[in-house]
């Protein structure tokens, strides 16, 4: 099932599987979310829960029983109940039971999803609750896509990433399987933008850590047009497409958890997280995404 909602500047449909925005239309009827072409990449803007990026051997434990888990957790892949669709707001809610419990998840949660408008902003809230009584511990992100190029008139080099202010990002190695090896570096120093290329994501994704400004954005050079990502309080954010040339789409993702390590212990409890909630809390993070096209 689908739930839409608008404004004067912004049309957003958000699908109850997965709790995902599937479509994302500006005044003027254009289409800014990737539209999940299943030759490229088939999803617009998964959410990450309860995991992001992969798990060691793709699975963990608990109390002597093995999870199978596939990437980015399976929040993404499930049916979420709609709370409520009306004026600039819609919420929907996933809560554990005793199916995801046995085969997925053995934990107690309640995820909340709160998507509003407000002008030409999208705020994407996730909400976290522990509504059992044992500890709950997770990890949690954001995974938008946006179209590239905004027009036929432009092409893969007429964009760029930008900070608002010059960056040294350091990047947390995760090749070649998708798993922290324990490396990170500099690939640009001093730098307020990263050339967008077709080759760029040759290599997948760049997660980068320590970046002090406060929004990550794709912009169209000659125009200023551009998608802005609000990363303000999100210790990692990554960039990434699919390996397609030219490049169809752009993710910009902040995480506030990495995948696991090649070193990590396959026990749940052992794994660092975005949070650990005792009973009766809750958690949230929200992702504000400005499209001024």
């Amino acid at each position: 099932m689908q739930a839409t909602i608008h404004n004067e500047f912004l049309t957003l449909t958000v699908d109850t599987f997965g709790a995902e925005a599937v479509s994302l239309k500006n005044a003027a009827g254009e289409e800014m979310l990737w539209q999940a072409d299943p030759a490229v990449w088939k999803r617009h803007a998964p959410i990450l829960f309860p995991w992001t990026g992969k798990l060691k051997d793709g699975v963990f434990t608990h109390q002597g029983k093995s999870y199978k888990g596939g990437q980015h957790g399976f929040a993404r892949d499930v049916e979420h109940t709609l709370l409520s669709a009306e004026g600039d707001t819609i919420r929907l809610e996933l809560r554990s039971d005793e199916a995801i419990k046995a085969e997925r998840f053995p934990f107690d949660f309640v995820l909340t999803s709160t998507f509003r408008l407000e002008g030409k902003t999208v705020h994407h809230t996730l909400q976290v609750t522990n509504p059992g009584t044992g500890e709950l511990r997770f990890g949690i992100g954001y995974h938008p896509a946006f179209n590239i190029p905004f027009d036929a008139g432009h092409t893969t080099t007429d964009y760029e990433f930008r900070f608002d202010q010059p960056e040294s990002p350091m990047v947390i190695d995760a090749s070649p399987n998708g798993l922290l090896s324990g490396s990170c570096y500099y690939l640009w120093k001093n730098q307020s933008s990263i050339p967008l290329t077709d080759e760029l994501f040759a290599n997948d994704s760049f997660c980068m850590a320590g970046l002090r400004t406060k929004t990550l954005g794709i912009y169209e050079k000659d125009t200023g047009r551009c998608i802005r990502c609000d990363i303000q309080g999100f210790p990692y954010s990554l960039i990434w497409s699919a390996a397609a040339k030219p490049v169809r789409f752009v993710c910009i993702e902040p995480w506030q958890s990495l995948p696991a390590s090649v070193e990590d212990p396959l026990e749940w409890e052992q794994r660092a997280a975005a949070a650990v909630l005792a009973p009766g809390e809750s958690w949230q993070t929200t992702l504000s995404t400005t499209f001024e096209r």
